[in-house]
């Protein structure tokens, strides 16, 4: 007999009996359509809703590199794993387990065939309680993707931030406008342009639209969904950065920054995929919710499009940021049919990209809000059967549309309190404007009634992608664009309090804002040059420092005999001092807002 392996990553060990292997696939055959995995009861079992497998039963498009999860509640362990494909046969493999402890996912020691169907049994335990699950899914035939990016946007070099004591920083310059005596809501703003002439990358600035940190990104790189979330109960920075396709999504990975600016972790897709642009969302237990995309071959002819053809799957995982293990997986070619799309389908092989999924709701128990920007709907998911609940918007609504709820393409669907949501309407061609929407579904009476609309009345701006409307602190709004370079942000009652704009032909696809602190590792930036009459002019920046009140400015003859000669207070991202006397040396030190000295930049030579 083999050693024991250490808890969390140990080696299966197979009964592969036929018998039992065609019990547990009549197990599957036997289970209603959207019940989850069927159950076989012990003595002591556990619910059937207490454990949820995946892929979810009935995946059609599983990854030949999937593993297999499972996910329950507390102190959940996981044995007896049999795994059969139809055409490659038995897989053996092993478990890893959940940091949350919440259930462990089966790892095949090899890849399953395509188009094949895979049955799987397993034993969990739950405490003293157990029980045997089943689950059946298909696995798929994929296309690869044409990997042509996103052509960048035309911009204007005039719109583009430049610093002489930080020449390698290029972001798009941003314009704050505030209406007069509007109560605007205190924070930073946090923003990811790309496109345009800048450099790409997160960026975070103040109410002013003066700079506070900018994390440039190499030129065949963009980022998305920059935000500050709770991560290990601290506040981190986090964002999605990859390659963005012509195809309409991106295949990258999402990065955790700790405050100061350094790399605190960073979450990949699971079972052989690369994440998508479009979510990445931090939990408490220290799991994320990201989604990917694949692209299958399909039959499309019953949609009018090519009977071989390609489509693109939305994909939606749960991570275990600690492990990298997938926790639970959907897909929406196994939920959403395909007439459901507003795009249609090809008549070649461009695949169909018929749902796209582009927000992510876990906040509610038991269910998962979803988006899928071309059925024109947003979905209310069951975490454990992976059924549709009910729909919002599309051709098939569950709730009849009152005056004014109607949206189209739209991003950014999340719950609000007393079961409301919120959505960015970009409206697309069927509207005149792209608007924010605060909605009632009332699921009693199967209606929708506007509560709210958010739309700036000063400027016509529709957006074809991207977007968001984010509910903030004291119950303003703000409202990305996404696709244009605009945002802004509203009273509760919709009126506009404040717009602003990155440089033209920048994109960014969501905008947020919040309350930032940061403390950058090394020393402030500095630049000297002589200037005529015998003066010299400082430049000092230090990229990302929040704490800064002053800046006190040192020179000499010699690095023993420098003293003050200047103290200016802060001044914007970068702060400039004329000095009417030149010294052969000279740096700055950075001041905290109790005197204290932070860091001292380097001792240079000013220029000729």
């Amino acid at each position: 007999m083999p050693p024991a392996l250490p808890r969390g990553h140990r080696q299966s060990r197979f009964r592969c009996a036929a018998a039992a292997l065609a019990t547990a696939a009549a197990a599957v055959a036997l289970a209603a359509p959207g019940s989850g995995a069927a159950v076989t009861r012990t003595a002591s079992v556990l619910s059937a809703a207490a454990v949820t497998v995946s892929p979810l039963p009935g995946t059609p498009d599983a990854s030949p590199a999937t593993q297999i999860s499972f996910l329950a509640g507390p102190d959940t362990t996981v044995s007896d794993v049999r795994v059969l494909g139809s055409h490659s046969g038995h897989h053996a493999g092993r478990l890893e387990a959940y940091s949350t402890a919440t259930g462990e996912s089966f790892i095949p020691n090899r890849a399953f065939a395509p188009g094949e169907r895979v049955h799987v049994s397993a034993r969990v335990q739950q405490g003293k309680l157990s029980t045997t699950v089943t689950t059946s899914f298909r696995v798929a035939v994929q296309a690869p993707a044409n990997q042509t990016e996103f052509q960048p946007a035309a911009g204007d070099a005039a719109d583009v931030a430049h610093y002489l004591s930080a020449p390698s920083l290029t972001p798009s310059t941003v314009t704050v406008t505030s209406v007069a005596g509007a109560a605007t809501t205190p924070g930073d703003f946090f923003l990811a342009p790309y496109q345009g002439t800048g450099t790409n990358g997160p960026m975070i600035v103040d109410q002013t639209g003066g700079l506070i940190w900018f994390h440039p990104l190499a030129p065949d790189l963009e980022a998305t969904d920059f935000r500050v979330q709770s991560y290990a109960g601290r506040s981190v920075l986090t964002w999605w950065q990859g390659r963005i396709l012509k195809l309409g999504f991106g295949q990258g990975e999402d990065e955790i920054y700790a405050s100061n600016y350094q790399p605190l972790a960073r979450v990949v897709a699971g079972n052989g995929y690369r994440a998508d642009l479009h979510e990445f969302l931090l939990t408490a237990s220290g799991t994320a919710w990201i989604d990917a995309v694949q692209l299958v071959r399909a039959d499309l002819a019953s949609s009018g499009g090519a009977g071989h053809g390609v489509v693109s799957d939305s994909i939606v995982q749960e991570i275990d940021v600690r492990t990298g293990l997938v926790m639970w997986e959907w897909h929406a070619l196994g939920h959403i049919p395909l007439r459901d799309s507003y795009a249609p389908a090809p008549h070649n092989a461009t695949p169909w990209y018929f749902a796209h999924i582009n927000s992510i709701d876990p906040s509610r128990p038991g269910v998962v809000l979803m988006s899928a920007r071309n059925t024109w709907a947003i979905y209310d998911v069951d975490l454990h059967t992976g059924a549709i609940v009910w729909r919002l918007g599309g051709k098939r609504s569950s709730f009849a549309v009152g005056r004014g709820t109607a949206f189209h393409y739209q991003h950014d669907a999340a719950w609000q309190p007393g079961g409301l949501v919120s959505v960015f309407d970009n409206g697309g061609g069927e509207e005149r404007q792209s608007r924010g929407l605060l909605l009632d579904p009332n699921r009693a009476r199967r209606t929708v009634t506007l509560v709210r609309q958010f739309i700036d009345p000063d400027a016509t701006l529709l957006t074809y992608s991207q977007g968001d409307l984010l509910r903030l602190p004291a119950g303003n709004w703000l409202m990305g664009y996404g696709g244009l370079p605009n945002f802004a942000e509203f009273s509760a009652g919709g009126r506009l309090l404040l717009a602003g704009s990155l440089g033209p032909g920048d994109r960014d696809y969501r905008t947020y804002l919040a309350p930032w602190s940061g403390q950058p590792p090394g020393v402030p930036s500095v630049a000297a040059q002589l200037v005529s009459g015998g003066g010299m002019n400082v430049e000092v920046s230090w990229n990302g420092a929040t704490a800064v009140s002053s800046w006190a400015v040192l020179a000499g003859a010699t690095a023993a005999s420098m003293s003050v000669v200047a103290t200016v207070a802060r001044a914007g991202f970068e702060t400039s001092v004329s000095l009417p006397a030149a010294a052969p040396l000279v740096a700055v030190a950075a001041v905290g807002g109790d005197g204290e000295t932070l860091a001292t930049s380097a001792t240079i030579s000013p220029s000729g």
